[in-house]
This record gives structure tokens, C-alpha cells and sequence, in this order.
């Protein structure tokens, strides 16, 4: 599976910390292991996914979708 990153994404990830990053990674695996482990939105986000987890004690949410053979990681942040 190929995995791409919006603008926004990269931008956000660049702040992170190693361990922040390693946390990140362990989630996008879980998310290729099972792609639909978040929930999907409705309306027009029709095909976005939401994956929430923590990092540390901070909630964070993860927005993907799928094309095909490609998962586009489109955003994350803090929840709350």
C-alpha cells in the first residue's frame, strides 16, 4: 500500500518529536492493518475516515481516505 501526505499533514508532523513520530507510525500501521478502524464521516466528507488515539496525554486525531491501493493521510491535531 502506498501512502501519500497532504501539505497540511507534512507541515503538522514537522513540529512533532521523535517519540511523537514513532507513535504516529505505530497508528498508521494499525490503520493499514485494518483500514477501517476509524470512523467514516458523513455528508459531504463521505470517504474520510477519523482515527483517534493519544499520544502521551494528549487526544489526537488522524483524517485519511482511501484511493484504490493508496491511503492519502490528510490532516492531524489536538482534539479539544
Amino acid at each position: 500500500m502506498k501512502i501519500l501526505q497532504s501539505r497540511s499533514f507534512a507541515r503538522k508532523i514537522k513540529k512533532f518529536t521523535k517519540r511523537e513520530k514513532s507513535r504516529l507510525d505505530q497508528e498508521i500501521r494499525r490503520i493499514m492493518d485494518n483500514p477501517h478502524i476509524g470512523s467514516e464521516k458523513k455528508g459531504d466528507l463521505r470517504g474520510v475516515y477519523v482515527h483517534k488515539f493519544k499520544i502521551q496525554a494528549v487526544q489526537y486525531l488522524l483524517a485519511y481516505r482511501f484511493f484504490g491501493n493508496v491511503m492519502e493521510l490528510i490532516i492531524i491535531g489536538p482534539h479539544g
